[in-house]
């Protein structure tokens, strides 16, 4: 069991109303709507679950990895719950000391979670999921950004909108552009599918709230599945 006193989390995932909810985030779900086709995946942060069920339910082997025991407590029981549970293998674990063999994973995960690490780790820990990612490989992230009303910088330092109940943990807000500009880099390799900053409410957990967010969707460069973009456009009738 996890020991309250030193997981931020615990009481957000130790309740019955699990926090953050069950829906995966929407470029997930449109992805594997679109294009899901099992394999090997890792959900760094995994939490309670959410993206690395939609991931398992799509047929995909999934190491979800998080710091919080009692969030991948909660992932092995829901994952029983749907009959998934021999395709989802819990870590417990710093995603700064996660060992990613190169090109070994179709699907890379990261959700609110390389803000949650000192600035410089999370730029490491960004390298090493990119190295992770196979040639046809999926790479998602999602990071809290400065406009949130929890950032110490302008504009979210400014905001009057109500912050989340463990903004506390978050300690790395990106700056405008900044995850684009990492995954345009020669050396990360990716083809963006999908990027947006925009603000958000949040109903997920705690009172509502608003978050500031910067969303990637991204494949290895080169690679060109069949993506019709979230939700998708002129998709075809027949």
């Amino acid at each position: 069991m996890s020991d309250e006193t030193s997981d931020l989390f615990f009481e957000a995932y130790d309740r019955d109303d699990i926090a953050y909810g069950l829906v995966p985030s929407g470029a997930v779900a449109a992805f594997l709507d679109q294009f899901g086709k099992g394999g090997r995946a890792i959900d760094l942060g995994a939490g309670a679950g959410r993206d690395t069920l939609a991931l398992a339910k799509a047929g995909y082997e999934v190491t979800s990895v998080d710091i919080s025991e009692r969030g991948l407590e909660r992932i092995v029981e829901r994952a029983k719950d749907i009959d998934v549970e021999d395709l989802v293998w819990p870590l417990v674990c710093d995603v700064r000391e996660v060992t990613i063999d190169e090109h070994s994973f179709d699907a890379v995960i990261a959700t609110t979670v390389l803000d949650h690490i000192p600035a410089d780790d999370a730029k490491l820990v960004w390298k090493n999921m990119v190295r992770g990612l196979n040639d046809r490989g999926l790479l998602f992230v999602e990071v809290h950004t400065t406009e949130d009303p929890g950032s110490p910088e302008q504009p979210g330092c400014d905001s009057a909108m109500p912050m989340s109940e463990t903004a506390n943990a978050v300690i790395n807000y990106f700056k405008p552009n900044q995850l684009a500009a990492w995954a345009i880099e020669p050396e990360s390799q990716l083809r963006i599918l999908h990027y947006e900053e925009r603000l958000e409410w949040d109903y997920t957990h705690g009172d509502e709230h608003m978050h500031g967010k910067a969303i990637l969707l991204a494949v290895r460069e080169g690679y060109h599945p069949s993506w019709y973009g979230q939700p998708a456009a002129f998709p075809r009738k027949s």
